[in-house]
């Protein structure tokens, strides 16, 4: 018997599972762009992105950095953003002496402006460092954004932040896979706001 045959239903699962979680994120175009117009408005009153994650979180937040500061798209501007969990001297110095806990919220306060974005990544909304940075950065008026997988956990609970993205699924692939898609969506409406101002308007509060 064919491989392909014995394996039809395990891979079909595979396929439905991505479709439902991918078909929510559609269903949440709306949040999704009300978010990334006050995002686009503060890039362009000189804010600067933050973004922090843990693990696979934290990879994806370089990911974002990066491509905020160094568009892999020709012509596209640079727009200033950086990375928490990058400085790894800073985290682990930060974690042995004020608790992992405080390990990105520590570094909000000293780095963030009132014009800036915060953004916390957690697979299933319970990485306690991400929810008091989110935290901090509200108490300095920062915008907030949240990618969360699951039920969302405590960011979700106690809406730690202005905007939370869920990944529809309990699956870790599945809800990864979906933040790269929904940050790959942030980017790039933010830019297609940027580039044209009209659309913004105020920008909502600032």
């Amino acid at each position: 018997m064919p491989l392909t045959s014995t394996m039809h239903p395990t891979v079909g699962e595979a396929f439905l599972k991505r479709d439902r979680a991918g078909r929510a994120l559609a269903a949440n175009s709306e949040r999704i762009a009300l978010a990334c117009r006050e995002m686009a408005a503060r890039f362009r009153r000189g804010g600067k992105l933050i973004v922090f994650g843990n693990g696979g979180g934290g990879a994806d937040a370089a990911h974002i950095a990066v491509e905020f500061m160094h568009p892999v798209i020709v012509g596209k501007e640079a727009l200033p953003a950086l990375a928490l969990s990058n400085d790894s001297a800073t985290v682990t110095g930060l974690s042995s002496r004020e608790g992992f806990a405080e390990a990105f919220a520590h570094q909000v306060r000293r780095w963030a402006d009132p014009a800036d974005m915060a953004l916390g990544i957690s697979r299933d909304g319970r990485c306690e460092n991400v929810l008091r940075a989110l935290e901090a950065a509200r108490e300095l008026g920062l915008f907030t954004l949240a990618l969360v997988g699951g039920g969302g956990g405590a960011i979700m609970r106690d809406r730690a932040a202005d905007h939370i993205l869920v990944a529809d699924s309990d699956d870790p692939a599945v809800v990864k896979e979906i933040h790269v898609t929904m940050y790959h969506v942030v980017w790039e409406l933010v830019h297609v706001l940027f580039e044209q101002p009209g659309l913004i308007g105020d920008g909502g509060a600032g």
